[in-house]
């Protein structure tokens, strides 16, 4: 009797193999995971800094005046006529408009600073409105108007970073000549006074501390530049004990200037800039911004701090103060900003909008669709179907799988050379912009449609021949609705490249300013235009900062566009999907 083979070796063997295999398809599924978390990680704080961006540029704080439409002055012809009203004095009306919510302000640089809530342009808005409406004529008006870019900003808490304190003890005002004493009843001046205290302290151990660096830094130089460094060494410590020696004196008002944070006092309607403030906290000196004169005690006022020097901002107290008392007035309101939409590019980010982009992204998108899709579709069936396997045809395949990868801006160059220089085409034109992205999109749409076309199993070619059809008609009738979907999804993914791309553009002139939208018919083929990717790369190219929150506001829009040619695409091939 034979013995039994022990096999426990083996199957010992066949468990850690097999241990060793389950380890190690844990440790791809766990990585294919971490890619997949890592991907959405970086899509979701994409979107979130986009959003979180973009957001305050859908609304807008406007302006509603009540302006006299004087007939005097809207018609100065006295005819009626398109060119009499065209010649009205509307930035005169608006300025009256102005002048009587603040009839206070008298001198000419205070009206010039009070005419900057509004940007110019708008006078050019109300005459458009009494061209719409020429009824408007001799009548009161509520004028509605976007707020200046920068008080927007203030408004919607991106500007300055600001406090309002509450008081406690009962507040009397004094003004004699310019000069205005505020004294309360209570400790309500003494927290400010001790936290100016202590900022003016930080800011002499900085010019201490920058004075001591560039000691040192001109201890290692010689010449002229050792001797500009110790000079401003010197000046630093010079105001590091100036600072020192107000802070340790026995008397004397601490100053406020524009190095420190605003100190308004607001009561009774009347707003008073404090610019000097007593060392126990128990008056304060200032200045009127709106309103003047004396008042009885009262304990209904306010402490308003503008955290943020006035140095360090682009729009003063006097700007704040005129706002936030409009804003009380029922004057100013937040609205959603349909200047976004309903505006082309301007200079003024409160007036800036998408719609020149948008229509020139149509239009441009047009004749892309015209040329690159059929000549694409074609190029692929003659290709695939009809065209003899030989060394040409291999020639014109590697061609085409080469043009895929030529960066854009080659097109653009090309466009420029052929569809400019040598055609005459009109530069920053849709027509040679949809040109130039044609000649980008067609190895695309080539590709794809030759590989949806393949994908067409060549049974249903040898049946439809098998019946007596003839090469066309089994192409036409047979192979290309099979192929639909694949050759759909990829043209639309290639169209959808197209509408984002910036570089080709910019090479035939695009990239240029235009103020008005081009018209949505054949005459806007011709006209100036710029498109959507290039509107974000101007946007994001400006110098005011409510440009940056419509920068994002307009990659928003092209995203929910591209978004929409990938929906489409997905739509479309599943409504001509079969399954065989």
């Amino acid at each position: 009797m034979t013995d039994t083979p022990d096999i426990s070796p083996i199957r010992n063997a066949v468990a850690k193999n097999l241990g060793a295999r389950y380890r190690a398809e844990l440790r791809f599924r766990a990585a294919g995971l971490a890619a997949v978390a890592t991907a959405v990680g970086i899509l979701i704080i994409l979107l979130t800094s986009i959003v979180s961006g973009g957001l305050p540029a859908f609304t807008a704080n406007e302006l509603v005046l009540t302006v006299e439409l004087d007939r005097e002055a809207v018609d100065p012809m006295g005819d009626g006529s398109e060119e009499s009203v065209r010649r009205g004095s509307y930035s005169r009306i608006l300025q009256d408009a102005m002048r009587a919510e603040f009839p206070e302000v008298q001198s000419r640089g205070d009206l010039r600073n009070l005419f900057s809530l509004y940007t110019a342009l708008n006078a050019t808005r109300l005459m458009d409105d009494v061209l719409e409406d020429p009824t408007l004529i001799g009548t009161r008006y509520d004028f509605t108007m976007p707020l200046a870019d920068d008080l927007d900003l203030y408004l919607k808490g991106l500007l300055v970073e600001d406090r309002t304190l509450d008081t406690d003890g009962s507040l009397t005002v004094a003004a004699e000549g310019d000069t205005v004493t505020v004294r309360s009843t209570a400790t309500d001046f003494r927290d400010l006074a001790a936290e100016i205290a202590r900022t003016l302290r930080a800011r002499a151990t900085v010019l201490e501390v920058e004075a001591d660096s560039l000691a040192a830094l001109a201890a290692d130089l010689t010449g002229t530049d050792a001797e500009d460094m110790l000079y401003d060494a010197e000046l630093n410590r010079r105001r590091a004990s100036d600072i020192r020696a107000t802070l340790e004196a026995d008397s004397g008002p601490l100053m406020l200037d524009g190095s420190l944070p605003s100190i308004l006092v607001e009561t009774g309607g009347r707003t008073i800039a404090l610019t000097s403030l007593a060392r126990d906290g128990a008056t304060a000196n200032g200045r009127f911004l709106l309103g003047n004169g004396s008042a009885e005690p009262t304990t209904d006022w306010t402490l308003y701090v503008i955290d943020t020097p006035a140095e360090r901002r682009r729009v003063s107290d006097q700007l704040i103060v005129w706002t936030r008392a409009l804003e009380a007035r029922g004057a100013i309101s937040p609205a959603f900003n349909t200047y976004l939409f309903a505006n082309a590019d301007s200079r003024e980010p409160e007036l800036a909008g998408v719609k020149g982009a948008l229509y020139g992204s149509i239009l441009t998108m047009i004749i892309t669709i015209i040329i690159s899709v059929p000549i694409g579709v074609f190029t692929a069936l003659y290709l695939e179907e009809y065209a003899p396997k030989n060394r040409f045809t291999a020639l014109i395949e590697v061609n085409i799988n080469n043009l895929a990868a030529v960066p854009s801006i080659v097109f653009g160059l090309l466009g420029l050379a052929v569809f400019i220089n040598a055609f005459g085409l009109p530069r920053s034109a849709p027509l040679v912009g949809g040109l130039v992205l044609s000649l980008m999109t067609l190895p695309t749409v080539i590709i794809a449609t030759r590989a949806a076309l393949q994908a067409v199993p060549q049974s249903i070619r040898q049946a439809a021949l098998a019946v007596g059809a003839s090469r066309t008609q089994t192409v036409f009738h047979h192979v290309l609705p099979l192929a639909a979907p694949g050759i759909l999804t990829g043209a639309i993914i290639g169209l959808a490249q197209a509408l984002g791309e910036t570089a080709p553009l910019l090479m035939i002139g695009m990239v240029a300013f235009i103020a008005d939208a081009p018209t949505l018919g054949l005459e806007g083929f011709t006209q100036p235009a710029t498109v959507m990717p290039v509107q974000v790369f101007l946007w994001s190219d400006g110098a005011e900062r409510a440009f940056e929150a419509r920068t994002a506001a307009a990659i928003m829009v092209l995203l929910a566009l591209m978004i929409g040619f990938n929906a489409l695409a997905i739509y479309l091939r599943r409504r001509f999907e079969r399954r065989w």
